[in-house]
């Protein structure tokens, strides 16, 4: 009965997002860790799942379907080495990096607790 709630098209993509940016941070996280280890490569999110994610809503049944397209780690490709032991990782980019995420995983955050909070007050009847 709250299934069809929770399979709406944007509360599956706002969850769907949530976890890309949850992944994103670990990401970010991996990437500050290993800023000074000679030959790291920057890791983020694989190209694929944007490009995914968007041909699946666009055909419009991206809440039937959500675990079909799921976030992954990859090296990043467009990460230029700035340092002669071929590290890839930039610190300054990297804060400016999570500090975007953060503000991301904020507001996905809220999208799907409004969801969950709507549920509530629909069975218990009250505002809370």
């Amino acid at each position: 009965m709250i299934d069809p709630i929770f399979q709406t098209d944007n509360y599956q993509l706002a969850r769907k997002l949530l976890d890309a940016s949850a992944l994103r941070h670990e990401a970010i996280a991996t990437n500050i860790a290993n800023a000074e280890t000679p030959g790291f490569r920057r890791l983020d999110l694989s190209p694929d799942f944007a490009v995914q994610l968007k041909s699946r809503v666009e055909a419009g049944n991206f809440g039937r379907m959500p675990d079909t397209v799921r976030p992954v780690l990859s090296e990043d490709q467009s990460a230029r080495s700035v340092r002669p032991d071929g590290n890839t990782v930039e610190i300054e980019r990297e804060m400016l990096v999570m500090n975007r995420n953060v503000v991301e995983h904020g507001f996905l955050t809220e999208i799907v607790s409004r969801n969950i909070k709507q549920l509530k007050l629909a069975i218990t009847g009250r505002q809370v």
